[in-house]
């Protein structure tokens, strides 16, 4: 004979929790992801249990967190905030124990986190049961439900449930826990990847060149631009100085505030702190009105102070100030007036050198150089010269009305060649002089200025063979030798650094005759003798 036991209305655990297992077991069966089945297995054990709410949770072994991969009676942003560590809350206490836990009364045990705001005012004496997924010794994650005390529950007959619904879905939520895994391992490669390709090809919009040592500068202007710290910008002159500073403010939470550039070494001596700092009225001969100066043109921005090198001392006492304090007092002015300024210095200069011959104070160096940056000459970055070149063609065009379309081969051979010591300001030059004198589209190497021209291109190539040409310079030193010391032949050989004797076969040699270089007076006056 049957017997019946009754449970919320239902018929005991032999008859009626069959059909739920049979249920979730097909849903299994019927599909390749439990993702795609999770809702509706939780939504199966929310409705046989009469819960308010139940959640499958999966832990990521490489994050050591536990995530809700899905949920019946939560909202998305409650499952968004469902993350927990291991042994934090209830359901990291289950995962680092692999034990089941059950609390009668949710709004009594401490334990219990809501991070999800479960309604504990209008869900009094809720209880709550975690039950731990495992797959042999291994915790995968949890099963857990929320549910209202009633007359008829067995919070016991619940665990045991959902133990038996863990062990069914085991497998496979070990897929799935290794599917999220792999996932998160690509995407932070992905996120690594391309973190380091921004870094590669970063490159400000306003600098032309992508050669290896100006990679490295984009990458420092990148990593300090954010900041407030001070920079000072070396290199030699015509680098391009000024629009790496400009490129750094670009770059900086103040790019809509002023940017206020100061070449320090135009300034006369005499007015140069006047120009900085302002000047009150009639605080100077010609002071007819006050001024601002330029600190106070640049409040909230950048300033950049080209050749801050050639500062006179006493403005650098003053320029310290600013960069201690933030705080600087008109020319003739008694109101000490703050600043918020972003400071970025350049020079060309050799500053330890200066502080040696105390022409540039040591504890200004130390202020100003807090992120140097080293801007390489045109000569190291030779790998630029065509994509400045093209650059400079361009704007050319646009400001004399030329109509390049072209530099070819052979000029730009002579460009990679020459050490351009003036920099880019040089090549710049070198362009547009090319582009004028250009008579057809094209630069050609007779465009480029004789100090780039080789033999080879001006056609003054010397032919034969080496001991041929050598023997071209020995004669014609011989000959200059012996115009300068006007024939004398001891002279020459000692300024030429052999005996006389060799010389004197040098000149059988080369069939040199000594006497046309002589000179005798004749009628008061000097002339060479045939």
């Amino acid at each position: 004979m049957k017997s019946y036991c009754f449970r919320n209305g239902r018929n005991c655990y032999g008859d009626s929790e069959l059909p739920l297992l049979f249920s979730i077991s097909s849903l299994l069966n019927r599909s390749k992801d439990i993702k795609d089945v999770m809702y509706p297995i939780v939504e199966e054990i929310s409705k046989f249990i009469h819960a308010k709410r139940s959640m499958i949770t999966i832990l990521n072994r490489d994050l050591s967190k536990i995530f809700i991969e899905d949920a019946y009676g939560l909202t998305p942003e409650a499952k968004a905030k469902g993350i927990y560590k291991i042994g934090e809350g209830i359901i990291g206490e289950v995962v680092k124990t692999g034990c089941s836990i059950l609390i009668p009364d949710i709004s009594k045990d401490s334990r219990f986190l809501n991070k999800t705001g479960f309604d504990l005012s209008t869900n009094t004496g809720a209880c709550f049961v975690c039950v731990p997924i495992k797959s042999g010794a291994d915790v995968l994650g949890t099963l857990s439900i929320h549910r209202l005390q009633t007359d008829n529950y067995s919070i016991t007959q619940d665990q045991k449930t959902l133990s038996i619904i863990g062990t069914l879905i085991a497998q496979a939520v070990k897929v799935r826990q290794d599917k999220m895994e792999e996932l998160e391992k690509l995407k932070m490669e992905n996120d690594k990847l391309n973190y380091e390709l921004k870094e590669l090809h970063y490159k400000p919009s306003n600098i032309i060149g992508n050669a290896g040592k100006m990679r490295e500068v984009y990458k420092l202007i990148r990593t300090v631009a954010p900041t407030n710290a001070t920079v000072l910008i070396r290199g030699e002159s015509g680098v391009g100085k000024e629009l790496i500073a400009e490129a750094i403010h670009n770059a900086s939470a103040r790019d809509v505030m002023p940017f206020i550039k100061v070449n320090c070494s135009a300034l006369p001596e005499n007015l140069i702190e006047s120009e900085l700092f302002g000047h009150e009225k009639g605080s100077f001969t010609g002071a007819e009105a006050q001024r601002k100066g330029r600190f106070e043109m640049a409040d909230k921005g950048t300033i950049f102070l080209d050749e801050i090198g050639d500062l006179p001392m006493p403005t650098q006492v003053k320029l310290l100030r600013v960069i201690q304090q933030r705080e600087f007092d008109r020319v003739g002015g008694t109101k000490t007036i703050k600043t918020d300024v972003r400071i970025i210095a350049a020079t060309n200069r050799n500053l330890e050198e200066l502080i040696k011959t105390n022409e540039f104070r040591e504890d200004l160096y130390y202020r100003i150089n807090v992120f140097p940056i080293y801007i390489p000459p045109l000569r190291e970055r030779k790998n630029d010269i065509p994509v400045l070149v093209d650059f400079f063609i361009a704007k050319c065009n646009r400001l004399n009305a030329t109509n390049i379309k072209r530099i070819s081969s052979s000029a730009i051979d002579l460009l990679m060649l020459y050490y351009w010591p003036g920099n880019i300001r040089e090549l710049e030059n070198c362009i547009e002089r090319a582009s004028i004198l250009s008579t057809d589209g094209v630069i050609r190497s007779n465009n480029l200025p004789p100090t780039l021209q080789t033999a080879e291109s001006s056609n003054t190539e010397r032919k034969g063979t080496l001991n041929k040409v050598l023997e071209d310079v020995e004669k014609q030193m011989i000959i200059d030798t012996l115009v300068t010391t006007k024939g004398n032949l001891a002279q020459a050989a000692e300024i030429i650094g052999i005996t006389e004797r060799i010389l004197g076969l040098r000149i059988r040699k080369y069939m040199i005759d000594p006497k046309r270089y002589k000179i005798t007076k004749r009628k008061n006056a000097e002339t060479y003798t045939d």
